[in-house]
């Protein structure tokens, strides 16, 4: 384990002389050292291009090219900007300039996405391309040379995965990102011999921070897919031989929607490492594939992390740390403990649920140049996560999605993801979403979005059956999709949910106020009903435009 290396850089140059194989894609191997060279001469062409502390941009997909720009910025102590494919013009010009990269690095086939944007000042490097390699070969001989970086060199600009407003580019720093990767390895005893299958987009500081990271702290081998696949991962893992992974739930569910094989735990993966998975689809990827899921909590930003540690009760995420509590966002006052009776059904969610805010130090670096959304995060001198949870008398943290997720029914407060932990049990559903769409009177109606299959007597049963399931946590409205909607890190797209409400074409189900079953909503529901009556200016808050007639 390199654990003197403060750096990222003295970790990149810690692999000089290694010879084993150390990075895997699409047939072609590069050895530890091999990377370290590539590392090297992309460093010394970066440092003649630009001075230290600039910012390069990498729009690429998990191509080598990725994790050798990273190490390259390390050494040269320059910055990247993880650029997100997803965007498109206005809004993928505004992420490279915000960022101000001064060299944006690419590929053939995302040219097109850069056709017609103005982005004044920004030289761009196609790679795989013969005036790539020509920049490159004078540099050939290069040697990785991290003496001159330091720990707080600002090395990531990588933009939070939040669906609300522009992207916030959060900052880490060398010091941050060698001190995350160091950690994780220390706590999945992760080893030279492993091999971390990198299928997240890298653009996104899950595998940046917990899959790239601790592999290099480690030494540990690198197999990257180009994009997540469900139905190549198990091929990959086997061809590969790789031994941890990271996800996100989605990705979980996709995966257990292939078709099942005999041979389905044939494969060398230890664990795997995310957030959002639920306890259920843990259950069933364990049960299929003979790999324990370890669902960790920290927020993008660095400012808070829950580690998951024997004897934590399942549910739970862990137990919290020094500094970390449960604070009612209003009264700025600490949340009771979380009560659950036998079944587990929490008694109290209206005064436990509350956010997850760290009081003590912690290593939160800021976003480049958003004063506005430091502030939010940044109050009372603390560090507010925007991330819902619950705690129990014994410290345990639950879980209880985001602050955008909150529902308020009949003036109790409920949380989407302890709906959809039950929900996910319903034999017809692929995948769950709750979220809350306006009361036509106050507050707020549970929605759920279902991809699978859907009966609404079935459904209805299950619900009737479920005994954690609180007297107001039942869906008020079922909306039945083929695909979930996801954002470009898999996530589902709750916002875009809440944003349509149940004014979609997907088919949505409903359940009159006072009946136990389901029927199809209709337009003249729509227009009755479930037409809202309170002000307008409580109904654009909502989400919803007024009713004209």
């Amino acid at each position: 384990m390199e654990s003197n290396r403060r750096t990222v850089a003295e970790l990149v140059a810690a692999r000089w002389d290694d010879h084993r194989p150390g990075l895997w894609f699409e047939g072609r191997t590069l050895t530890h050292h091999q990377v370290a060279a590539a590392a090297a001469a992309r460093a010394a062409l970066l440092t003649d291009l630009l001075p230290p502390g600039a910012h390069i941009g990498v729009l690429l997909d998990n191509t080598p090219e990725y994790p050798l720009w990273l190490s390259a910025a390390a050494l040269a102590r320059a910055a990247v900007a993880g650029i997100n494919p997803t965007r498109r013009g206005p809004e993928l010009a505004r992420d490279i300039l915000h960022t101000e990269c001064r060299v944006l690095i690419t590929e053939p086939a995302q040219l097109t996405l850069l056709e017609g944007l103005e982005l004044p000042g920004v030289r761009l490097l196609v790679t795989g391309t013969e005036e790539y390699e020509a920049l490159l070969e004078p540099y050939a001989d290069a040697r990785p040379d991290a003496s001159a970086a330091a720990p707080g060199d600002r090395l990531l600009l990588y933009f939070t995965s939040g669906s609300t407003g522009a992207p916030k580019a959060a900052i880490c720093t060398q010091g941050r990102l060698a001190a995350a990767g160091r950690s994780l390895a220390d706590q999945f005893a992760v080893g030279p011999d492993d091999v971390h299958y990198i299928c997240m987009p890298m653009f996104h500081g899950n595998a940046v921070i917990a899959d790239w990271a601790p592999a290099l702290a480690a030494g540990a081998g690198v197999a990257l897919r180009r994009r997540f696949s469900a139905s190549g991962f198990l091929a990959d893992v086997r061809r590969y031989r790789a031994t941890y992974f990271t996800y996100v739930g989605r990705a979980v569910q996709y995966l257990l929607a292939t078709p099942e094989r005999d041979d389905d735990r044939d494969n060398p993966l230890r664990m795997g490492f995310g957030t959002e998975a639920g306890a259920v689809d843990a259950a069933a990827f364990e049960r299929r594939f003979g790999v324990r899921l370890v669902e960790g909590y920290g927020s993008s930003e660095g400012g808070a992390a829950v580690q998951w540690s024997p004897g934590t009760p399942s549910g739970a995420v862990g137990r919290a740390g020094p500094g970390l509590v449960v604070l009612d966002p209003e009264s700025r006052k600490e949340c009771p403990a979380a009560l659950f009776d036998a079944a587990g059904r929490l008694l109290n969610g209206g005064e436990a649920i509350g956010e997850l805010v760290n009081q003590g130090p912690n290593p939160f670096e800021g976003y480049w140049r958003n004063p506005e959304a430091e502030g939010e995060r940044r109050r009372d001198g603390w560090y507010w996560t925007g991330d819902l949870f619950c705690r129990d008398s014994d410290g345990y943290l639950y879980f209880a999605g985001r602050t955008d997720d909150r529902l308020r029914v009949d003036s109790e407060n409920l949380a989407a993801a302890m709906i959809e932990n039950i929900l996910a049990r319903y034999e017809g559903a692929g995948a769950v979403a709750v979220y809350a769409v306006p009361d036509p009177v106050t507050g707020d109606q549970v929605m759920a979005a279902i991809a699978g299959s859907f009966q609404p007597e079935r459904f209805a049963a299950f619900l009737a059956a479920q005994p954690d399931l609180g007297t107001k946590m039942a869906p008020r409205f079922v909306r039945v999709v083929e695909r979930m909607p996801v954002t470009a890190t898999n996530k589902i797209h709750r916002a875009l949910l809440r944003r349509e409400g149940f004014r979609c074409t997907d088919p949505v189900w409903w359940r009159p106020p006072g009946e136990r079953t389901y029927r199809k909503l209709t337009p003249q529901d729509i227009e009755g009903p479930l037409a809202p009556t309170r002000g307008p200016s409580e109904v654009r808050r909502q989400g919803l435009e007024p009713r004209t007639r």
